[in-house]
């Protein structure tokens, strides 16, 4: 079997669409999960209380939860539960945001636990009111710490999305399955997105391997 490029110069706008609703969809499930994340790290730093233990079941819940069994209840159960009408679209980007919020909950806590108690004593004993605290003290090294494990983890979010085409989510893997249904020329189209992703996920991950050596060194580990 040859490998034919014309059929992907044809239909290259589809797959460049595609590509830009997945990194859309990144993008959203980010930021949502990023605030949903403080909010989850702020609260199991508590270490006790009804909020610690609500932070604490979402974050539980959310990770073990499988992503594909989530995508497909808020699609299919969650319209008819609430009665309202919601596109495939709003219900994957919903949980991948849901998951996204309890995985970088966990990612923010780990970085805030990993400065050394030393420096939070020294900033008590210096008298530094709470917000200096955060802002000066603890979020600079934090953000150092944490950095390596957020930028690993949005390579884990890049990859779930593919799963939204499970539901007719128009990003890439399933442009990419429409059009070799098309064409009868899956090999040409599944070796396209899988290029795709490698040029969008390399320079990722070495960019957090980059960022392990610098927090490496700066921490002496």
């Amino acid at each position: 079997m040859e490998f034919d490029y014309h059929v992907l110069l044809n239909n290259y706008p589809v797959l460049i669409e595609g590509m830009w609703l997945t990194l859309l969809i990144l993008l959203i499930a980010t930021g949502g999960g990023a605030v949903i994340g403080l909010a989850m790290c702020v609260l199991s730093l508590r270490r006790s209380g009804g909020l610690y233990i609500a932070a604490r079941a979402y974050v539980d819940f959310f990770r073990t939860t499988p992503e594909m069994a989530l995508i497909f209840w808020i699609y299919f159960c969650l319209p008819p539960i609430l009665d309202i009408r919601i596109s495939a679209m709003v219900a994957g980007t919903l949980a991948l945001t849901l998951v996204a919020g309890a995985f970088l909950g966990e990612i923010f806590r780990a970085g805030v636990q990993a400065v050394p108690r030393g420096q939070l004593e020294a900033a008590d004993a210096l008298g530094i009111p709470t917000s200096h605290r955060w802002v000066s003290v603890i979020l600079p090294q934090a953000v150092r710490r944490m950095l390596p494990a957020f930028i690993n983890y949005l390579t884990e979010l890049l990859k779930l999305t593919t799963l939204l085409s499970a539901i007719a989510v128009y990003e890439l893997s399933y442009q990419a399955y429409s059009l070799g249904a098309q064409t009868f020329r899956y090999v040409e189209f599944l070796s396209a997105i899988a290029l795709i992703y490698f040029l969008i996920i390399f320079p990722i991950s070495t960019l957090a391997r980059y960022s392990e050596r610098r927090v490496a060194r700066r921490t002496g580990h």
